[in-house]
């Protein structure tokens, strides 16, 4: 019987899958059908317009015809004679050129007049000098008496644009903003010449005090990373009375800037790692803050404490090269050192987290018991991993958190 009752879902399933795929080849299809129906259409429309033009230049060619026709017989040229193209330029004078835009002939067309010929002619480029071109239509009158300059057009175009560009400033502030930007700078290369000077006169005056801080970056040796913070923030200190430090040191070539960075580096990160252990080692749990955002605000430590550890780990090894190169101490990135209190301070939010989970299943107000005790034992079990395992005062945290738990699954309550 299981056996029939997986091969009937295997057919549902593949007539599903036969369904939909007719189905989507029946839109493709109807698709296809209007796509042709649109080629179709287009074709249509494209005859049509060539139709139109043919017509077009054929109403065109009868015009200029006619035109032929009504000049001087003189002018026209004999229908009987067949012109070539050295006989339309002998014959016909420069000056009688017809206009530039007349339009282009048919195909085989009647022999058309030698002007044209000769217009053909000077576009391939002659090999005779070609006389002068004629005038520019008379709609072009400029340089003639026709046309002078109107300021008020000027004026006005002027005042459009400023305008345009007040409104553009209310519209969009950048442009009020890049002129006070504008108006800083302005300000600040004014005031240049004193910062320079400032420099200037620090390089050549400060030179023994800059000597003496170099002589005692390089010959700094440490065994205890505390020792590096203390003289991290004795130099710092020192070069904060420079009007601008990095400005002022580049004028000292042998400043050991490497090392002075790396000795920042080591104290900065020491600090920071041990200000967020003391932070977790010294947690209180406020019975006053709601459950909801006093577990959240332990969690929220614990992520600080377990990304910063991370970090450092995966740093460790390239960082403490850096640091040996210099001696400063590196010791303090081991599990032995800084990283392991990090890891042990994590007991204590457990130990917070699970007692106030254990006050609030045995509340009588709780409505929630099973999903606040499985909230409990997570966090439990990750503080635990993260920390390699519990203290006695931890373990007893847990142990009553069980116990609540196992009460709570003998009273049919979860």
């Amino acid at each position: 019987m299981p056996e029939e009752d997986e091969s009937s879902e295997i057919v549902i399933f593949l007539r599903k899958e036969l369904e939909a795929s007719l189905e989507k080849n029946g839109s493709l299809e109807k698709e296809n059908h209007e796509l042709k129906q649109e080629v179709g259409r287009l074709k249509a429309q494209i005859t049509s317009l060539k139709a139109h033009n043919n017509e077009r230049k054929s109403l065109l060619w009868k015009k200029f015809q006619s035109t032929l026709e009504q000049s001087p017989a003189k002018e026209r040229p004999n229908p009987k004679v067949d012109f070539t193209e050295s006989q339309a330029i002998k014959e016909r004078p420069a000056a009688k050129l017809l206009p530039t835009d007349a339009p282009p002939p048919t195909p085989r067309p009647p022999p058309p007049p030698p002007a044209l010929f000769k217009e053909v002619k000077e576009n391939k480029g002659p090999s005779a000098p070609a006389p002068p071109p004629p005038p520019p239509p008379s709609k072009s009158l400029i340089g003639s008496r026709g046309v002078r300059r109107v300021p008020e057009v000027i004026e006005l175009y002027r005042s459009l644009t400023r305008k345009d560009a007040h409104m553009e400033n209310k519209a969009n502030p950048a442009g009020v903003h890049a002129f006070a930007l504008t108006k800083n700078m302005i300000g600040e290369i004014e005031n240049r010449s004193s910062y320079v000077l400032a420099i200037k006169s620090e390089v050549e005056t400060q030179g023994e005090f800059i000597n003496f801080l170099i002589s005692e970056v390089e010959s700094a040796k440490f065994t205890n990373i505390a020792d590096v913070e203390a003289f991290v923030n004795w130099l710092d200190r020192q070069l904060s009375s420079l009007v601008d430090e990095r400005a002022v040191l580049k004028h000292f070539p042998q400043w050991p800037e490497r090392k002075a960075d790396t000795l920042r580096e080591a104290a900065f990160s020491y600090r920071d790692l041990r200000n967020l252990k003391n932070e977790a080692s010294s947690f209180e749990d406020n019975m006053k803050e709601p459950s909801v955002l006093a577990l959240r605000r332990m969690e929220a430590l614990q992520d600080r404490l377990e990304r910063s550890v991370s970090s450092t780990e995966r740093t460790r090894e390239s960082a403490s090269k850096r640091y040996r190169d210099f001696q400063i101490p590196w010791e303090w990135m081991l599990d032995t050192g800084l990283m392991g209190q990090m890891k042990l301070s994590s007991l204590k939010l457990a130990k917070e987290y699970m007692k106030r989970i254990t006050r609030e299943v045995q509340s009588s107000e709780c409505s929630r018991e099973e999903n606040l005790l499985l909230q409990g034992v997570r966090f439990a079990f990750r503080v635990h991993q993260f920390a390699g395992g519990f203290d006695s005062e931890t373990v007893l945290a847990f142990e009553e958190l069980k116990k609540i738990g196992a009460n709570s699954r003998r009273n049919g309550t979860i």
